[in-house]
């Protein structure tokens, strides 16, 4: 790639783009067990605005917003925290990802359904969202980029 800086306009249209498409992907995820929808697709809309600024700006930009350092440690937390969900409930003499049997005080069946479905959602977005930038941080890495 040529040096280049980055254009004033697109800086503040991805500036301004990126923050609502992370809203968006929020919704995706905390509302995916009720309608079409999840871990996975929330967390390619949010690591779609973190590449959008990724390849408006520059790294050093982009680094303000998510540090590249961090992808590899929050997408191995993702999967601990999946992994921990299932294994928690077999723990608890269930099936693996049986969530009925996560005992939490208080909670009826259906509130423990909804609250380890949406455990299991935070874990899978939170993964999908680092795996993807990593593959585009590990892709530009050595080009002449901002």
């Amino acid at each position: 790639m040529t040096n280049r800086s980055p254009s004033p306009i697109i800086l503040f249209g991805t500036r301004f783009l990126s923050p609502y498409i992370m809203v968006f992907g929020f919704y995706v995820i905390f509302h995916g067990h009720y309608s079409p929808g999840g871990g996975f697709q929330g967390g390619t809309l949010l690591a779609a605005s973190l590449l959008l600024i990724r390849i408006a700006s520059g790294t050093k930009i982009a680094n303000l917003q998510f540090k590249d350092y961090l992808a590899t440690p929050y997408a191995a937390l993702g999967v601990v925290i999946y992994f921990g969900t299932g294994l928690l409930a077999m723990i608890m003499g269930g099936y693996f990802l049986d969530y009925e049997q996560l005992s939490i005080p208080g909670l009826e069946a259906a509130d423990l359904r909804y609250w380890g479905i949406l455990i299991i959602e935070l874990g899978i977005g939170l993964t999908v969202m680092t795996v993807l930038t990593l593959i585009y941080d590990n892709m530009v890495k050595g080009e002449d980029y901002a």
